[in-house]
């Protein structure tokens, strides 16, 4: 079982690869995974909120994690699989193929459809964790699960779940705040998006489930080093070379209504690192190799340390 000092830095959470056709294209998800390892992420993991977990059917999710297993093992790089599901069974079914298939660790949000009442919280992350006994459990807080959990809930999973080590915190909820950080960070490893490690490291953040790191490997981990080292004049320096681009240069992108994995995928082939088709599944909007051409342009004008080489 991964220990709290292997769950942190910012973990590579890949987009998936899609054909024309909008099947898995392997061939290529597989060249993204094996080049993200070798650039040093500390982890990868998918099916989470950019590798759609919520538009793959069992099939593809299956067919995606055993092959994220298999080219992470190849490099000895941890890997961490997405279980999130609308129902207990369907997290528990998720989550035996993943330890199954060698997972290290299991990402889990709670299920989204209809808000679990507080009596339902801690039974259902226990249920779900008996599947993969053995395995590092990092829980996916976010309100778009209609429910934040409380400080003594985040305690009494820890106490029952075994491998509870990490929460990746989202706006709204409790380690998403300096104080709810802190307290989070006695017995948790606490993830924060790269750019708020300035705000949230010195109350004790201390990963990323990453959509930034397979944009240029190298800044990023130089970032996680400036973090632990707390150099926070140094770290601000390099999050606002960052917000520039996720700013003024993301914005006409926005105004086309493009989010989360579309966003991160523009990002991504923009500066040159991935090799997947910039194409998303509908029905949310998709960008486009006309939009990966306008950004990379941008980015060349105004935030060059940020295209890979």
């Amino acid at each position: 079982m991964l220990q709290r000092n292997d769950m942190i830095g910012p973990w590579a959470g890949l987009p998936v690869a899609w054909t024309p056709a909008d099947t898995f294209d392997e061939d290529t998800y597989r060249m993204d995974v094996a080049k993200t390892c070798a650039a040093g992420a500390p982890g990868i993991y998918t099916a989470g909120t950019t590798g759609e977990f919520y538009a793959t059917e069992i099939d593809e999710w299956t067919a995606i994690t055993k092959a994220t297993i298999d080219e992470c093992r190849k490099q000895d790089t941890p890997v961490m699989i997405g279980i999130t599901a609308t129902s207990t069974r369907g997290a528990q079914r998720r989550a035996e193929v993943a330890a199954e298939a060698g997972a290290d660790a299991v990402q889990i949000a709670l299920p989204y459809w209809m808000a679990l009442e507080d009596d339902e919280v801690v039974p259902f992350f226990e249920e779900v964790a008996g599947a993969c006994p053995g395995l590092s459990f990092n829980i996916y807080e976010t309100l778009r699960s209609k429910k934040a959990l409380t400080l003594d809930q985040h305690r009494a999973i820890h106490e029952q779940v075994e491998g509870y080590s990490s929460v990746k915190a989202n706006s709204e909820t409790l380690g998403f705040s300096p104080e709810g950080c802190r307290q989070l960070s006695e017995f948790l490893n606490v993830w924060v998006g790269e750019l708020a490690w300035c705000e949230f490291g010195p109350h004790g953040a201390i990963g990323a489930a990453s959509s930034l790191i397979y944009m240029h490997p190298q800044y990023l981990l130089d970032m996680f080093a400036l973090l632990q080292a707390q150099d926070w004049v140094e770290l601000q320096e390099r999050t606002d070379y960052i917000k520039k681009l996720k700013s003024t240069g993301m914005d006409p992108f926005r105004k086309k209504g493009y989010k989360d994995t579309a966003i991160d995928r523009l990002t991504g082939k923009a500066s040159g690192f991935l090799s997947m088709r910039v194409q998303s599944r509908g029905p949310y909007a998709s960008a486009t190799d006309d939009d990966v051409a306008a950004l990379r342009s941008w980015m060349e004008a105004n935030t060059p340390k940020l295209i890979h080489s």
